[in-house]
């Protein structure tokens, strides 16, 4: 038995975590694509199934107060807050992200004073953010400007109403450094604007410890909340009567069965509603977000940053010098929990990879892209996943 093979072994017999994997519903398949879409939870099939025979086809119209659909929105955003290092009370869920971008960003545009004519985006990030940021500011009138986090510090002016800006790079699975980004971006008096798509559910956040001003994320990654799962929006508390929302539906209405032709803005993040909720897919996320009961993100993140580790371990053990290059930084400051390793013809490798039971994904030009969910993927998974991958490239 290879080196490899037994201390996968060791490690997941000291793996506090493992029994979570019971529940989700997985196979023989080693699944490391949980960045793209994470695994089913395992009580998430009856809950849509209660949710659909039970609320909707017997309840009807009655299961908006009595099963509690009206406050989904809200109620759910509760549920996500410790995960992301935030107070009851700032997050409301809904919509997709792409159009929680739009909200916070044109948001923090109109808090902004008027002589702040420039909006910063992150020059690396994924690419419906920037169509949104260039959208925004056309929208609002400021001149849009691309730079990379790390440019952010110097790029910053007294012209500068907010930045846009990436928690981990969707690409490569670097983590910028939210709090100094903050920070900076606050000394220049400019609002901070974090996505979380990427980090959220696989490493600590700190939303109200580092004053972020605004923050959106997707479900459907690391809180495995199914295929088009709402997002959400964080609007930190002492900033919600500001909050002025360039999408004033009827659900974000102060009474909003007044059916009043002017509009009045409800109190906290419920401005931040919009439209009628997606119910079936925002209670199916509401089940999923069950599997994190007394799960610490601490540890999580410790066992992520140890998959990653052991992952590099295996792929160099198991790989030619040099066939592969991992674009993800080493540090441990800098690494979500992703690993993406550039290789001339990802593409072909991914599909050899995937007919042999071995799940990520391809990033065009050359990237293969492994997501690892300390929830469910295990040591032992890791070195497989390497060693075919091994097998694969040679």
């Amino acid at each position: 038995m290879s080196e490899p093979v037994l201390l996968a072994k060791t490690l997941d017999a000291a793996d506090e975590l493992a029994p979570l994997r019971s529940r989700f519903v997985l196979d023989d398949v080693v699944y490391l694509d949980g960045n793209s879409l994470g695994a089913l939870p395992a009580n998430v099939p009856g809950r849509v199934e209660d949710v659909v025979r039970r609320q909707w086809g017997e309840l009807r119209i009655r299961s908006w107060e009595e099963s509690g659909w009206w406050t989904a929105p809200e109620r759910i955003g509760d549920r996500i807050a410790p995960l992301v290092g935030a107070a009851p009370g700032q997050i409301v869920v809904g919509d997709s992200t792409s159009v929680n971008v739009f909200k916070a960003l044109v948001a923090a545009i109109r808090m902004a004073d008027d002589d702040r004519d420039e909006l910063l985006v992150d020059a690396t990030t994924f690419p419906t953010d920037g169509y949104i940021a260039e959208s925004a500011a056309r929208l609002t009138g400021r001149t849009l400007r691309a730079v990379t986090p790390a440019e952010v510090p110097s790029a910053l002016s007294d012209r500068t109403a907010a930045a846009l800006l990436n928690h981990v790079d969707y690409r490569t699975g670097r983590l910028h450094d939210l709090p100094s980004l903050t920070a900076a971006i606050h000394a220049s008096g400019a609002l901070a604007v974090w996505d979380l798509c990427h980090s959220a559910g696989a490493l600590p956040v700190g939303l109200d410890e580092h004053g972020v001003d605004l923050a959106v994320g997707c479900t459907y990654k690391y809180l495995n909340g199914g295929p088009g799962s709402p997002a959400y929006l964080y609007v930190r508390r002492d900033l919600q009567p500001r909050f002025d929302s360039p999408l004033p539906g009827w659900n974000s209405h102060a009474d909003p069965f007044g059916m009043s032709p002017s509009y009045d803005p409800a109190p906290g993040a419920l401005r931040g509603r919009v439209g009628t909720p997606d119910i079936l897919s925002m209670l199916a996320l509401e089940a999923a977000l069950e599997v994190w009961d007394d799960v610490s993100v601490a540890a999580v993140r410790a066992k992520s940053l140890a998959l990653t580790d052991f992952f590099l371990r295996c792929v160099s053990a198991y790989t030619e010098p040099g066939r592969v290059e991992s674009v993800t930084p080493e540090p441990h400051g800098e690494r979500g929990s992703q690993v993406a390793l550039r290789c001339a013809d990802a593409g072909e490798v991914m599909k050899r990879l995937i007919a042999r039971g071995v799940v990520g994904d391809f990033r065009h030009p050359d990237v293969l892209r492994f997501g690892f969910t300390p929830l469910y993927v295990s040591f032992a998974d890791v070195e497989r996943a390497a060693r075919v991958l091994g097998e694969v490239l040679a």
